[in-house]
């Protein structure tokens, strides 16, 4: 059962990417990979708070709980393609763009990884006091 729920939350997080692009392309026209960059810094964020908060909640069947992080947000998210555009960035001789979205990428997905982790371990925090 766990996998059909992973392969419908894949689907979803999956089609919401694709939308998420579609409307980045229809207004971003600069050479920043800002779709996929969004993408990965919101499932960063989403991640980290799913990771805590998500197993408190009784409600939820372990089951919905794996398939929301990982096939909501693991389908959501794109490490490959966030890998090809550096690499087009790089062969394109955008060295300063693909530097800056690498660190970006990189910092700010452990940033808000962390701060999701933090806002789900807040209420936590405020659930027990």
């Amino acid at each position: 059962m766990v996998y059909v729920l992973v392969g419908i939350a894949g689907m979803i997080g999956a089609s919401l990417r694709y939308l998420l692009g579609v409307f980045f392309n229809q207004w971003w026209v600069h050479g920043f990979p800002a779709a996929t960059f969004t993408a990965n810094i919101a499932g960063s964020f989403i991640l980290g708070w799913f990771t805590v908060f998500l197993p408190r909640v009784k409600a939820l069947h372990p089951h919905l709980v794996t398939a929301l992080g990982t096939g909501l947000v693991g389908s959501f998210t794109t490490f490959s393609t966030f890998s090809i555009e550096t690499v087009r960035l790089l062969k394109d001789g955008a060295w300063g763009t693909a530097l800056l979205y690498v660190l970006l990428s990189l910092w700010g997905g452990l940033l808000f990884s962390w701060a999701g982790f933090r806002l789900g371990q807040a209420k936590e925090e405020v659930k027990s006091s």
